[in-house]
């Protein structure tokens, strides 16, 4: 991922923060036939390795299931982003452009056996119903149920290898562009990315 010097993170802090406000990513492969992706929720865990250790799991009739933990896997996370517009400055003569967050991790998959994959799922839904008043667990199905559900999954864990962050946000415009930015992106909702651009031209 091309990221210029002033677009690089700032903290390792700032990474897990993106990942875990935007768990959702996409998994891409290589494989026999070509390229591969898939589009799944991703527990991230920053303590486990150098650069953290990622866990999924997905559909045993998925063909990328075949082909998971066979080579390099790249998942992409993207965090806010947004189209951002000359004609918010009071001096209109910019080209436009499009802030955004985006961190990419790199490494190769271990599949799990029956028992971890269990453990996965039920991390996963530890994560996911976290905070909710009456939070759902695999408890409540069969053992039939869960036996099947662990039987149709392929679950795997990513040790990341390397990772790339990149925070293209404003940097080294003028400070007039810059609040004016932030102060549309407010009012149209995008709070967390002028929360990012707020961060990174302090």
């Amino acid at each position: 991922m091309y990221i210029r010097a002033s677009q690089h993170a700032r903290s390792a802090a700032d990474v897990v923060e993106v990942i875990e406000r935007n768990p959702f990513a996409t998994l891409v492969t290589h494989g026999d036939g070509g390229m591969i992706a898939s589009h799944l929720p991703f527990v991230f865990d920053p303590s486990r390795g150098d650069h953290g250790t990622l866990y999924a799991h997905m559909a045993r009739a998925n063909a990328h299931a075949a082909v998971v933990g066979r080579a390099e896997s790249l998942v992409v996370f993207t965090g806010p982003h947004a189209y951002i517009s000359p004609s918010w400055y009071a001096d209109r003569a910019t080209a436009p452009t499009w802030d955004y967050v985006a961190v990419h991790c790199y490494g190769t998959a271990l599949l799990h056996d029956a028992e971890e994959t269990r453990r996965n799922i039920e991390r996963l839904i530890a994560v996911v119903e976290g905070g909710r008043e009456k939070p759902w667990s695999m408890d409540e199905l069969g053992e039939e149920e869960v036996r099947s559900l662990i039987a149709n999954v392929v679950s795997f864990e990513i040790p990341v290898s390397r990772m790339e962050a990149k925070f293209k946000l404003n940097q080294r415009d003028q400070p007039e562009r810059i609040r004016a930015a932030i102060a549309e992106l407010e009012r149209s909702g995008a709070a967390e990315l002028a929360e990012y651009i707020r961060r990174y031209n302090v």
